[in-house]
């Protein structure tokens, strides 16, 4: 029982230091920079005020079965958005651990465009924790965010994980409350660069930093750092037709090097993401 219980509590001292990884290889190799952009559908789980910018289907899957060489590390993530008349709503799921100690999370998403150049969302959480031999239990928390355009080229995003402070049962902060905020600046017409902060209550604040350039129009560059904890990432996103597929590699200052990688489906024209939002809201430029 020693043994079992020693087992457990590493795995979650790992959880911890990992819980901060956005999901997608795209968001992972930029660093999570990505709070004043949040353009692809996997903004259910960062910022969901992002999915208004864009005005088509989307599905995101991402798997990473044995980071850093832990399969007891294993996640997975898998998001749909829909765009309406009244805006965007968007579905997500994610799974993480092993047999021991598993964590789900199912997401249901809004995300309006508000005056011109504003969008506000919110994605509502139903989170399950089991530990074998202990049980399971689940609450639901939110995520509310905003993202506004300065002008063409520059946008802010913010965030509030947890604002209502949801924990499992009668234990404080099992569920953390982070607040994210963050700086796009599309450079170039094909060079972004993200800088953000992010802060976990009872934590040092993180800086962020991503860049991501299409060097052609089927292959997208990137890479990023942070500190608290010190990473460093980097990966490519192949761009066909309806398909985007995003590699990273990352490294952690404590669990050394790992590689990820995630797929999108998009419905739509075939044009670089940027160029369609862009298309999207500011349609006469």
């Amino acid at each position: 029982m020693k043994l079992f219980i020693t087992q457990i509590l590493c795995f979650i001292s790992i959880s911890v230091l990992t819980a901060q990884i956005n999901p997608g290889a795209r968001q992972i190799a930029i660093a999570s920079s990505d709070a004043g952009q949040a353009d692809d559908v996997f903004a259910v789980f960062n910022n969901p005020a992002g999915l208004a910018q864009m005005d088509w289907r989307e599905i995101g899957l991402y798997y990473s079965p044995a980071p850093f060489g832990m399969s007891e590390l294993a996640n997975g993530f898998a998001a749909y958005q829909e765009p309406t008349a009244i805006g965007v709503f968007a579905a997500g799921f994610m799974t993480y651990g092993f047999e021991l100690y598993r964590e789900n999370k199912f997401a249901l998403a809004y995300s309006i465009r508000i005056l011109d150049k504003f969008f506000a969302g919110m994605t509502v959480f139903y989170q399950t924790l089991s530990i074998k031999n202990y049980g399971s239990t689940g609450t639901y928390y939110l995520i509310v965010g905003g993202l506004a355009y300065f002008n063409k080229e520059i946008r802010f995003g913010f965030s509030v994980e947890n604002p209502t402070r949801s924990t499992y049962g009668h234990e404080q902060n099992q569920i953390p409350v982070v607040f994210n905020c963050g700086l796009s600046y599309d450079i170039l017409t094909d060079l972004t660069i993200n800088i953000a902060g992010q802060k976990e209550l009872d934590f040092n604040p993180s800086l962020r930093f991503g860049t991501e350039y299409n060097l052609i129009k089927y292959l997208t560059l990137r890479t990023g750092f942070s500190n608290e904890p010190g990473t460093f990432s980097a990966g490519i996103g192949i761009n066909y037709s309806f398909l985007q597929l995003d590699y990273a590699v990352f490294t952690h200052q404590d669990l050394g090097l790992t590689h990820q990688a995630g797929l999108i489906i998009q419905f739509g024209s075939d044009e670089p993401r940027a160029q369609k939002i862009r298309n999207n809201l500011f349609p006469n430029n």
